[in-house]
């Protein structure tokens, strides 16, 4: 499983890496010096035991040597050691890499063997250190990076916790930091103050409109009452009374719906409503749309579920859909279904335009959107409710023809 990436993890990355390469350079620095300076003291050692020794052989004095270093002259000198060009060389002699000096004197070739250098013992040490401080070096990166990433990472976390915080209204930390936190922290605060007041003034003129909008529509829907009365054995102005009485009261649930929205979602009712219950009532009050039509309103049902909102929303969101369908489609069917917690309304009718659908969907379209382009106010609506209850609308188009709603609560 792949572990989340976080600011925090990369500084301390970006350190070790750091420390890497640090100790890499200085490694491969190092151990050049180290062979460097290994290969001219041996040479330095060699010469010395040379020029102690060759005179010593050529008066005829013993010539002692420790038992790590050799000095042959002449017919002495072993045959793997013989015909080799002078000066210092390295060489497998008897099983082990030696170092030795070829050279000349007045009575012949001589060789000097090391095989056993003490400054090959000095250089395992040397190595040894470097591999401890190597090796230390990346533990106080890690340490190093560690504190700084805590350092530089914490107050923004905070501030991010903060932000997030949707209950709180203290000020956000940070706020009097003169570094670029600070400036972060100004700068949200200043953006979520400008979204706060440009929501309440959002809710302040939709609910100022809607309540504006109650006494007319009062006085619209009891002229349309009486006139609906009057007009019983008119049937050329019985019809119209209805329609006017009809849109009256789809317009004053509108206005309750616009009411409900305008406060805040933590602050209304939410009581356990059944998804059925609602689709058998609108599928009921939506058949008069298809009087006349060949067209097929069916419902098939599931497993009934409960969403924990007002009965006004979910009415509003699913009877709009259902409505939308049997206005526009006709001929085919209109099938309400039910599936996991999900409700889908699909039709044969013309079908959504891509345009409207980015714009439900609030999305780039590559199409241009005239006016309203057929969206009315009821898809609104809906994409208004499903955000404020927590659901998600998704809009499409049947293979074949139609159009194919889903509310996913």
């Amino acid at each position: 499983m792949k572990r989340p990436s976080s600011l925090r993890r990369r500084i301390v990355v970006a350190y070790l890496f750091f420390a890497l390469a640090v100790c890499t350079f200085l490694g491969i620095v190092a151990a050049v010096a180290i062979e460097g300076t290994e290969d001219l003291l041996v040479d330095e050692h060699l010469r010395s035991i040379a020029t102690w020794a060759s005179p010593r052989h050529a008066v005829g004095m013993p010539v002692e040597m420790p038992s790590d270093v050799s000095f042959y002259h002449s017919d002495s000198i072993p045959s793997e050691l013989r015909d080799l060009p002078p000066g210092v060389a390295k060489k497998t002699f008897e099983g082990q890499t030696v170092h030795l000096l070829v050279g000349e004197d007045d009575a012949g070739t001589y060789v000097v063997v090391d095989r056993a250098s003490d400054y090959k013992n000095i250089e395992h040490v040397i190595y040894a250190m470097l591999m401890a401080g190597f090796l230390g070096f990346v533990a106080l990166s890690l340490f190093l990076g560690s504190f700084i990433a805590r350092g530089f990472v914490d107050p923004i976390v905070e501030l991010a916790a903060a932000v997030m915080d949707k209950s709180s209204n203290a000020e956000l930390p940070l706020m009097g930091s003169q570094d670029e936190l600070g400036v972060l922290a100004r700068s949200f605060a200043a953006h979520s103050t400008e979204l706060k007041q440009f929501l309440a003034r959002e809710r302040f003129f939709t609910g100022d409109v809607s309540h504006e909008l109650r006494t007319p529509l009062t006085v619209i829907i009891g002229a349309a009452e009486l006139m609906v009365a009057q007009t019983a054995e008119q049937p050329a102005l019985h019809a119209p009374a209805q329609r006017i009485l009809r849109a009256a009261l789809e317009a004053t649930d509108c206005v309750a719906i616009l009411l409900l929205l305008a406060r805040a979602p933590d602050k209304i009712n939410r009581p356990q409503t059944s998804v059925t219950s609602v689709i058998r009532e609108e599928i009921a009050r939506c058949k008069h749309f298809l009087e006349g039509k060949p067209v097929v309103l069916d419902f098939e049902e599931g497993e009934d579920f409960l969403v924990a909102a007002p009965k006004e929303l979910l009415t509003a969101a699913i009877g709009n859909l259902i409505r939308n369908a049997c206005q526009y489609t006709e001929q085919g069917y209109v099938t309400v279904k039910m599936g996991a917690h999900s409700v889908i309304v699909e039709d044969s009718g013309p079908g959504v335009p891509e345009p409207i659908q980015a714009r439900l969907q609030n999305r780039a379209s590559s199409q241009p959107l005239i006016g309203s382009a057929g969206t009315g106010l009821g898809l609104a609506l809906v994409v208004r409710i499903c955000e404020y209850l927590g659901a998600k609308l998704n809009v499409g188009n049947n293979p074949e023809i139609g159009s194919n709603f889903r509310i996913d609560f």
